[in-house]
Protein backbone atom coordinates (compact mmCIF):
# COMPACT_ATOMS: atom_id res chain seq x y z
CA UNK A 1 0.00 0.00 0.00
CA UNK A 2 1.40 3.38 -1.02
CA UNK A 3 1.99 5.81 1.85
CA UNK A 4 -0.25 8.90 1.76
CA UNK A 5 0.95 12.45 1.15
CA UNK A 6 -0.04 15.25 3.51
CA UNK A 7 -0.48 18.99 3.66
CA UNK A 8 -0.31 20.71 7.05
CA UNK A 9 -2.46 23.84 6.89
CA UNK A 10 -2.42 27.00 8.91
CA UNK A 11 -5.96 28.29 9.50
CA UNK A 12 -6.26 32.00 10.34
CA UNK A 13 -5.14 34.13 7.39
CA UNK A 14 -4.67 31.08 5.18
CA UNK A 15 -8.06 29.40 4.92
CA UNK A 16 -10.23 31.96 6.68
CA UNK A 17 -10.13 35.19 8.60
CA UNK A 18 -12.09 36.96 11.30
CA UNK A 19 -13.46 40.37 10.44
CA UNK A 20 -11.58 42.94 12.49
CA UNK A 21 -9.45 40.26 14.13
CA UNK A 22 -8.82 40.78 17.86
CA UNK A 23 -9.33 44.53 17.91
CA UNK A 24 -12.64 43.98 16.12
CA UNK A 25 -13.84 41.54 18.77
CA UNK A 26 -12.84 43.91 21.56
CA UNK A 27 -14.73 46.77 19.94
CA UNK A 28 -17.78 44.62 19.20
CA UNK A 29 -18.02 43.73 22.88
CA UNK A 30 -17.80 47.44 23.67
CA UNK A 31 -20.42 48.33 21.05
CA UNK A 32 -22.91 45.95 22.65
CA UNK A 33 -22.62 47.81 25.96
CA UNK A 34 -21.90 51.31 24.69
CA UNK A 35 -23.49 51.79 21.25
CA UNK A 36 -22.04 54.63 19.21
CA UNK A 37 -18.68 54.70 20.98
CA UNK A 38 -15.90 56.42 19.05
CA UNK A 39 -13.05 54.10 19.99
CA UNK A 40 -11.06 53.01 16.92
CA UNK A 41 -9.04 49.86 16.15
CA UNK A 42 -5.91 52.03 16.02
CA UNK A 43 -6.40 52.84 19.70
CA UNK A 44 -6.65 49.16 20.60
CA UNK A 45 -4.02 47.44 18.44
CA UNK A 46 -0.90 48.70 20.29
CA UNK A 47 -2.06 46.80 23.38
CA UNK A 48 -2.41 43.49 21.54
CA UNK A 49 1.26 43.03 20.69
CA UNK A 50 2.03 40.95 23.76
CA UNK A 51 0.30 38.68 26.22
CA UNK A 52 -1.13 36.04 23.89
CA UNK A 53 0.36 32.52 24.09
CA UNK A 54 1.77 32.75 20.56
CA UNK A 55 3.90 35.71 21.58
CA UNK A 56 6.05 33.23 23.55
CA UNK A 57 6.31 30.23 21.20
CA UNK A 58 9.48 28.88 22.82
CA UNK A 59 7.54 28.22 26.00
CA UNK A 60 5.65 24.93 25.99
CA UNK A 61 2.51 25.20 28.10
CA UNK A 62 0.26 22.73 29.82
CA UNK A 63 -1.84 20.72 27.37
CA UNK A 64 -5.62 20.33 27.52
CA UNK A 65 -6.21 23.42 29.64
CA UNK A 66 -9.92 24.06 30.16
CA UNK A 67 -11.18 26.66 27.66
CA UNK A 68 -12.39 28.91 30.47
CA UNK A 69 -8.91 28.97 31.98
CA UNK A 70 -7.34 29.64 28.56
CA UNK A 71 -9.55 32.68 28.03
CA UNK A 72 -9.17 33.89 31.63
CA UNK A 73 -5.41 34.16 31.07
CA UNK A 74 -6.09 36.79 28.39
CA UNK A 75 -8.03 39.09 30.70
CA UNK A 76 -4.94 41.25 31.46
CA UNK A 77 -4.48 41.85 27.73
CA UNK A 78 -8.10 42.86 27.18
CA UNK A 79 -8.19 44.90 30.38
CA UNK A 80 -5.18 46.94 29.31
CA UNK A 81 -6.66 47.51 25.87
CA UNK A 82 -9.90 48.77 27.37
CA UNK A 83 -8.41 50.85 30.18
CA UNK A 84 -5.41 52.36 28.38
CA UNK A 85 -6.51 52.19 24.76
CA UNK A 86 -10.21 52.92 25.01
CA UNK A 87 -9.94 54.93 28.26
CA UNK A 88 -12.70 52.92 29.93
CA UNK A 89 -13.03 52.70 33.71
CA UNK A 90 -11.91 49.52 35.41
CA UNK A 91 -15.32 48.20 36.43
CA UNK A 92 -16.76 48.39 32.93
CA UNK A 93 -13.53 47.06 31.44
CA UNK A 94 -13.73 43.99 33.69
CA UNK A 95 -17.26 43.28 32.47
CA UNK A 96 -16.24 43.67 28.85
CA UNK A 97 -13.32 41.24 29.14
CA UNK A 98 -15.79 38.41 29.65
CA UNK A 99 -17.63 39.36 26.46
CA UNK A 100 -14.65 39.36 24.11
CA UNK A 101 -14.71 35.57 23.90
CA UNK A 102 -18.29 35.46 22.66
CA UNK A 103 -17.58 38.16 20.11
CA UNK A 104 -14.39 36.56 18.81
CA UNK A 105 -15.74 33.05 18.25
CA UNK A 106 -19.03 34.19 16.70
CA UNK A 107 -19.16 32.14 13.45
CA UNK A 108 -20.90 35.02 11.68
CA UNK A 109 -17.68 37.03 11.97
CA UNK A 110 -15.52 34.38 10.32
CA UNK A 111 -15.12 34.42 6.54
CA UNK A 112 -13.85 31.51 4.49
CA UNK A 113 -11.63 32.67 1.63
CA UNK A 114 -13.26 32.07 -1.76
CA UNK A 115 -10.35 29.94 -2.97
CA UNK A 116 -10.21 27.65 0.09
CA UNK A 117 -12.82 25.02 -0.79
CA UNK A 118 -11.88 24.77 -4.50
CA UNK A 119 -8.25 24.23 -3.49
CA UNK A 120 -9.01 21.67 -0.79
CA UNK A 121 -11.36 19.78 -3.09
CA UNK A 122 -8.90 19.75 -5.99
CA UNK A 123 -5.98 18.58 -3.87
CA UNK A 124 -8.10 15.96 -2.12
CA UNK A 125 -9.04 14.59 -5.54
CA UNK A 126 -5.31 14.27 -6.28
CA UNK A 127 -4.77 12.14 -3.20
CA UNK A 128 -3.53 14.75 -0.73
CA UNK A 129 -4.61 14.38 2.90
CA UNK A 130 -5.05 17.46 5.08
CA UNK A 131 -4.56 18.46 8.70
CA UNK A 132 -4.75 21.85 10.39
CA UNK A 133 -1.97 23.17 12.64
CA UNK A 134 -2.91 26.52 14.13
CA UNK A 135 -2.12 28.89 16.96
CA UNK A 136 -5.70 29.52 17.94
CA UNK A 137 -8.49 29.75 20.49
CA UNK A 138 -10.09 26.67 22.11
CA UNK A 139 -13.15 26.96 19.86
CA UNK A 140 -11.20 26.44 16.62
CA UNK A 141 -12.83 23.08 15.84
CA UNK A 142 -16.29 24.62 16.15
CA UNK A 143 -15.28 27.47 13.83
CA UNK A 144 -13.90 25.03 11.25
CA UNK A 145 -17.15 23.05 11.47
CA UNK A 146 -19.29 26.19 11.12
CA UNK A 147 -17.38 27.19 7.97
CA UNK A 148 -18.21 23.83 6.38
CA UNK A 149 -14.65 22.60 5.78
CA UNK A 150 -14.21 20.05 8.60
CA UNK A 151 -14.81 17.18 6.16
CA UNK A 152 -11.53 17.91 4.39
CA UNK A 153 -9.33 17.44 7.46
CA UNK A 154 -8.13 14.30 9.17
CA UNK A 155 -7.22 16.19 12.34
CA UNK A 156 -6.98 19.64 13.90
CA UNK A 157 -3.90 20.48 15.99
CA UNK A 158 -4.68 23.59 17.99
CA UNK A 159 -2.16 25.29 20.26
CA UNK A 160 -4.91 26.07 22.79
CA UNK A 161 -5.21 22.29 23.26
CA UNK A 162 -1.62 21.12 22.78
CA UNK A 163 0.08 23.97 24.64
CA UNK A 164 2.64 24.36 21.85
CA UNK A 165 2.70 27.37 19.54
CA UNK A 166 4.22 27.63 16.07
CA UNK A 167 7.06 28.15 15.15
CA UNK A 168 8.16 25.84 17.98
CA UNK A 169 9.42 22.69 16.19
CA UNK A 170 7.49 20.55 18.67
CA UNK A 171 4.23 21.80 17.18
CA UNK A 172 5.17 20.27 13.83
CA UNK A 173 6.68 17.15 15.37
CA UNK A 174 3.38 16.45 17.13
CA UNK A 175 1.65 16.42 13.76
CA UNK A 176 4.30 14.19 12.20
CA UNK A 177 3.91 11.70 15.03
CA UNK A 178 0.18 11.56 14.31
CA UNK A 179 0.69 11.12 10.57
CA UNK A 180 3.07 8.19 10.90
CA UNK A 181 4.37 6.86 7.60
CA UNK A 182 3.82 9.42 4.86
CA UNK A 183 5.11 9.82 1.33
CA UNK A 184 5.69 13.56 1.61
CA UNK A 185 4.63 16.47 3.80
CA UNK A 186 4.35 20.18 3.09
CA UNK A 187 3.28 23.06 5.32
CA UNK A 188 0.95 25.77 3.97
CA UNK A 189 0.58 29.14 5.70
CA UNK A 190 0.59 32.91 5.45
CA UNK A 191 3.29 33.59 8.07
CA UNK A 192 6.97 33.52 7.16
CA UNK A 193 7.84 33.16 10.85
CA UNK A 194 5.26 30.75 12.24
CA UNK A 195 4.64 28.62 9.17
CA UNK A 196 7.64 28.74 6.84
CA UNK A 197 10.47 29.13 9.34
CA UNK A 198 8.66 26.88 11.79
CA UNK A 199 8.40 24.17 9.14
CA UNK A 200 12.07 24.51 8.31
CA UNK A 201 13.02 24.11 11.95
CA UNK A 202 11.24 20.75 11.87
CA UNK A 203 12.85 19.68 8.60
CA UNK A 204 9.72 20.26 6.51
CA UNK A 205 9.12 22.06 3.23
CA UNK A 206 6.66 24.94 3.15
CA UNK A 207 4.68 27.16 0.81
CA UNK A 208 3.99 30.74 1.85
CA UNK A 209 0.60 32.04 0.69
CA UNK A 210 -1.10 35.43 0.42
CA UNK A 211 1.73 37.51 1.96
CA UNK A 212 4.93 37.62 -0.11
CA UNK A 213 8.29 37.51 1.64
CA UNK A 214 11.81 37.26 0.25
CA UNK A 215 12.61 34.49 2.70
CA UNK A 216 10.11 32.06 1.20
CA UNK A 217 11.41 29.52 -1.31
CA UNK A 218 7.90 28.97 -2.67
CA UNK A 219 5.15 31.61 -2.67
CA UNK A 220 1.61 31.41 -4.04
CA UNK A 221 -0.54 34.53 -3.94
CA UNK A 222 -3.77 32.52 -3.98
CA UNK A 223 -4.83 29.00 -3.15
CA UNK A 224 -5.74 28.57 -6.81
CA UNK A 225 -2.03 28.97 -7.55
CA UNK A 226 -1.25 26.60 -4.71
CA UNK A 227 -3.47 23.89 -6.16
CA UNK A 228 -1.79 24.28 -9.54
CA UNK A 229 1.63 24.08 -7.88
CA UNK A 230 0.86 20.66 -6.38
CA UNK A 231 -1.15 19.25 -9.25
CA UNK A 232 1.16 20.21 -12.17
CA UNK A 233 2.68 17.11 -13.82
CA UNK A 234 6.06 16.20 -12.40
CA UNK A 235 5.79 18.63 -9.50
CA UNK A 236 6.26 17.73 -5.83
CA UNK A 237 6.89 14.04 -6.44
Amino acid sequence: MTAPKHLIWDFDGTLAQREGMWSGAILEALEAERPGHEVTPEQIRPFLQAGFPWHEPARAREANVHPDEWWKALDPVFLKAYCEGARIDGAQAQRLCAKVREAYVNPARWILFDDAVPCLAALSAEGWKHVILSNHVPELRAIVQALGIARYFEAVFNSAETGVEKPNPLAFQNVLAFLGETKQVWVIGDSITADVNGARSAGLRAVLVRKPHAGAEVFCETLHELAAFFIAPGRRS
